[in-house]
């Protein structure tokens, strides 16, 4: 079995009002897209495909690393979005006794930031801000908090030792202050978009840190881009078949949302993940699907109430892992409890996970299954450049730019003028 295994039959037939020749339909329409792209990967200019060659980046972290480790026992990441989702479904693998210890600030609670700030021991804490363009409003405000609260610690000469910024190598207020305070900076190639950023210094500094093989998360990757560049036809490419189906259900059944539901919960930061990069990439001129994170089996007493008998206007992805063998039988004597006598939580849960995909089947919901071997580096590696893929040849269905959000800025910009009152 490969990396994964995508099985898309419960998404076509009758009961999803979506076809075989529907599909083919949807191919046929990313084809040009397709030939081009197995030509030349490189004349799309998908920069999170060139995260896969820049192996001099790579290199440069590992030394990095090594120096940063070896001085602290915590490390703080700022960042938001993109800039911090990819590590943290990274960070999730790790070894629970690998060291530093990662925490992860990506929100601006005021509560939050200040309780994670006590909880510290800032001498033995370094901090790495990262922001693409620099311009962030809720980093470079943890970024400033912090460089007061550390100062105070270690005073300003020491601060270099302890801060480092990931950022665009041009001026802008996050350059400034690394300017200003004389901390050392990792450029962040201007190209890569923060939510097509995973593969690259963004999602492999945290990796690295969390003591995962970078080369592994980049195996995994470089897989199923191969795979599907050496797909005969579209239909052979699970990424473009997954674009086909979502986009397909979309404007044949009016399935306007898509629920994400691993059954392990080390895939649970991976599903938020995927809700912004669909999200953002596609929600455009109107058109697009709402990304949703589910997780089972927690949701299975909380949502699927309303998938199986509320609008069937969802799609849903399902990411199993195959059980592992091993595990603690359950000991009981209640005759209510023997279904559970003998077996495992491995066995309860795949019981359960197969029995929420008849479910969702048996009541017309178009359901995808994503069977997954394992899950480690090259796993995650793999689903995060099929997702990739998937979403680039959907926002060419949609005919929509994947890679800006215009109508973010909007938000931005009101709250520069709020605050400027």
């Amino acid at each position: 079995m490969s990396t994964y295994l995508q099985d898309i039959t419960g998404c076509i037939g009758k009961n999803t009002q979506f076809h075989i020749q529907d599909l083919s339909d949807q191919l046929e329409k990313i084809t040009p897209l397709f030939d081009a792209f197995k030509k030349d990967p490189k004349s799309q200019n998908w920069p999170f495909i060139k995260c896969l060659q820049d192996s001099q980046v790579l290199d440069s972290l590992h030394s990095y690393i090594q120096t940063y480790t070896s001085h602290f026992s915590n490390i703080l990441i700022l960042g938001t979005g993109g800039s911090s989702l990819a590590g943290q479904a990274f960070h999730v693998l790790k070894k629970p006794s690998t060291k530093p210890t990662l925490y992860f600030l990506d929100n601006i609670d005021p509560h939050t930031f200040a309780t994670q700030l006590n909880k510290l021991c800032l001498k033995d804490t370094g901090v790495i801000a990262i922001s693409k363009s620099g311009t962030t409003a809720e980093t470079n405000a943890q970024l400033l908090l912090c460089l007061e609260a550390w100062k105070k610690e270690v005073g300003e000469r020491e601060l270099r030792t302890y801060f480092t910024l990931l950022t665009e190598d041009k001026d802008s207020p996050m350059k400034r202050i690394g300017v200003e305070h004389n901390l050392p900076f990792i450029p962040h190639d201007p190209q890569v978009g923060g939510r097509f950023s995973a593969l690259s210094s963004v999602g492999l500094i945290p990796a690295l840190l969390s003591g995962l093989n970078p080369n592994k998360i980049l195996e995994g990757a470089q897989e199923v881009l191969s795979e599907t560049i050496n797909a005969t036809i579209p239909h052979d490419a699970p990424p473009l078949v997954g674009a086909a189906i979502s986009v397909g259900l979309n404007q044949k059944a009016n399935v306007n949302q898509t629920v994400m539901m691993p059954y392990v919960d080390r895939l649970s930061i991976f599903s938020k993940w995927y809700r912004q990069l669909w999200a953002e990439s596609l929600g455009k001129q109107g058109r697009g699907t709402t990304p949703i994170c589910a997780l089972g089996a927690v949701d299975q007493h909380s949502q699927l109430q309303l998938y199986l008998d509320g609008p069937k206007d969802k799609m849903f992805t399902l990411l199993l892992k195959e059980p592992a063998e091993s595990g603690t039988p359950i000991k009981t004597n209640d005759p209510a409890l023997a279904y559970l006598n003998g077996h495992t939580l491995e066995t309860l849960i795949e019981a359960e996970q197969e029995a929420t995909k008849e479910t969702l089947l048996k009541n017309g919901c178009p359901t995808r299954v994503f069977y997954l071997p394992s899950i480690c580096e090259k796993t995650i590696g793999a689903l995060m450049m099929h997702f990739m893929l998937e979403t680039v040849f959907a926002a060419k269905l949609l005919d929509v730019d994947p890679f800006d959000q215009p109508a973010v800025e909007q938000g931005k910009i009101l709250t520069r003028e709020r605050l400027s009152i």
